[in-house]
């Protein structure tokens, strides 16, 4: 491989990311013309929500890297994950995000075949990776595995040994995938370093490790799968994408913690070049599923990547080449709320149409969703009583018995109480009648 394109595809790979640890280990792997290999994981928890569109839109700078993709679905770290889903809802709901990501993908464009899906559990409980966690556990301080895991691991006032094992587990995750670097939000850095730290004390090689930037919630702050207020999720209906976006955080000119904002840039405009590239005859992306149109009107200049589509007695549509044009139109105050949002639930229900679509027409991706998220306020269903056998009350009870006639009862208590007379007794009452 020429010098020239070894650069271009680690300005690929790289492109977009907030940070990149151990970058020139990719540079070595595609000056020598190898294959990178890569892994990007998520624990199977709560509901995943649109927020997921940032790694695995940039799972598609990989591919297009001739990167080796695979995508480890974390069962055992969902377990492990402090008070989130016991062993059996874990395993229900690896299938759901295996249907969910594989749906997105194909709506995206990205092709599956190139991608390799794996279960933590099929390798995380073999003999050998055991015995490296107890290696791990042997060297790995406590200080250091908490550390490790705040941004991650669900934080309690008395947490559980589990949450102290999830940071020595996804470290080791990358020797046993045989992978170059792992790829996941800044969130995750603390757990990165924590692997480059403890990999080579068992004598593995340090891995690079690529990191993209967390969109903010709708609210601010994180965009979390626990908290319905922040997130947008895959199956939400169209008319819930447009009230939650109405009600989001997007002050006028404000351009810190816009949740609104900065899907713009980390989701919207990198799919709308991703459809701009297939129509120019990109060759590792596919037509997929649902509308793939650019996010941009009709009639914008060359070079548009995004279009805030306006009446013209409002001024018109405001075309813009960058995510940087828009943003500094927001903070001049030009960009208005209003039209932002209504531009972003439409480019939003434009992606999420297609996944809606396949959930519809999979009766067993609809069973599964079911088993993984339970409705929590379902009523049990009552279980039904046994039919009880009717057994006739004895002579004179039971609630309409009529009493017995007092002839009756003081004859029975005479004939009960009357001996009957012994042989001896019999035979010499016949004596007597013979003699009479």
């Amino acid at each position: 491989m020429s010098a020239t394109m070894a650069e271009e595809k680690y300005k690929l790979i790289t492109r977009r990311l907030q940070e990149v640890l151990g970058g020139d280990s990719i540079k070595a792997i595609l000056a020598e013309g190898r294959t990178p290999k890569c892994y990007w994981g998520s624990a199977p928890t709560g509901r995943p929500h649109i927020g997921y569109f940032v790694p695995l839109t940039k799972i598609a700078d990989f591919l297009r890297a001739d990167v080796e993709v695979k995508v480890l679905l974390a069962d055992v770290h969902a377990f492990l994950d402090n008070l989130k889903a016991p062993l059996e809802l874990v395993g229900y709901r690896t299938k759901y995000y295996k249907h969910l990501l594989l749906a997105v993908f194909k709506s995206l464009g990205i092709p599956t075949s190139k991608l390799h899906f794996v279960e933590g559990s099929s390798y995380q409980l073999t003999k050998e990776y055991n015995l490296d966690n107890y290696r791990l556990c042997a060297t790995v301080t406590e200080h250091d595995a908490k550390k490790a895991g705040a941004e991650v691991v669900k934080q309690v006032e008395s947490p559980l040994l589990s949450g102290l094992l999830y940071p020595g587990l996804q470290a080791l995750d990358e020797q046993y995938l045989d992978v170059d670097f792992q790829f996941g939000g800044v969130d995750q850095r603390k757990i990165f370093t924590f692997a480059e730290l403890y990999l080579p004390r068992l004598g593995y090689r340090k891995r690079a490790h690529l990191m993209n930037a967390m969109v903010p919630g709708l609210a601010g702050g994180k965009m979390s799968a626990s908290d319905p207020n922040s997130k947008i999720d895959f199956l939400d209906a169209p008319e819930v994408v447009r009230k939650k976006i109405k009600l989001a955080f997007c002050e006028e000119g404000n351009t810190e913690d816009n949740g609104v904002l900065s899907f713009v840039e980390a989701v919207l405009i990198p799919i709308s070049e991703l459809r701009i590239a297939r129509l120019q005859g990109d060759k590792i992306l596919e037509q997929g599923s649902g509308d793939h149109k650019p996010f941009i009107a009709d009639g914008a200049p060359e070079g548009t990547v995004f279009s805030i589509e306006r009446d013209e007695k409002f001024g018109g549509s405001m075309h813009y080449n960058s995510f940087a044009e828009l943003k500094a139109d927001f903070a001049s105050k030009a960009l208005h709320p209003k039209d932002l949002k209504t531009s972003v639930a439409a480019a939003i229900n434009n992606l999420l149409e297609p996944i809606r679509t396949a959930f519809q027409a999979d009766e067993e991706w609809q069973r599964i969703e079911k088993l993984a998220y339970p409705d929590p306020n379902a009523k049990p269903e009552k279980k039904k009583k046994k039919e009880k056998t009717y057994h006739p009350p004895p002579p004179g009870k039971g609630k309409n018995a009529q009493p017995l006639a007092v002839e009756t009862i003081n004859d029975s208590a005479v004939a009960a109480t009357t001996p009957e007379p012994t042989p001896a007794e019999t035979a010499k009452q016949q004596e007597l009648g013979q003699t009479s």
